[in-house]
């Protein structure tokens, strides 16, 4: 007896959709449990998915600089994160291969910020991630651009 073939179609491309879901899902709850340095600074994951992560992180007192704003390393950190929970969401071992940020204006004591990281290429082991860190307001913080390169090995 034979099995019947099964013919490719939505419902293919919807099953793999939500397994790469889940995989990034899964694969970003088990780097916020080792991310003590994530978890310190107050971050939360607000959304992940291949290719995409949203975090969150509050300014407090103890993050803001002689000018009494945000000091850039923390908003910095922040791009960081959502850029390492991307380019990781696919279970692949990946690491920055560098980076820049333009920092657009100045996050305030009180301030919600939210990274957004978009994977705008993956090609082999490298990829090229932007990140668009804004505040509760919607006001553009910093641009973070991010190149990834995947060292061998799985996440989970």
């Amino acid at each position: 007896m034979h099995k019947p073939l099964k013919i490719s179609g939505a419902n293919d491309d919807a099953d793999a959709d939500a397994d790469a879901q889940a995989l990034a899902e899964s694969v970003a709850a088990g780097m916020f449990a080792r991310d003590p340095a994530s978890q310190g600074l107050g971050m939360t994951i607000n959304a992940v998915g291949p290719g995409y992560a949203s975090m969150s992180m509050t300014i407090r007192a103890d993050m803001l600089n002689g000018h009494q704003s945000c000091h850039g390393g923390f908003i910095f950190t922040l791009a960081d994160s959502a850029f390492a929970f991307a380019c990781n969401s696919y279970n692949l071992n990946t690491v920055g291969a560098a980076c820049t940020i333009d920092y657009l204006a100045p996050g305030r004591l009180g301030d919600v910020l939210t990274a957004e990281a978009v994977e705008q290429a993956l090609n082999g082991k490298s990829g090229v991630y932007d990140v668009k860190v804004s505040n509760q307001e919607g006001r553009t913080i910093a641009l973070f651009r991010g190149k990834s390169l995947r060292v061998g090995g799985e996440v989970i």
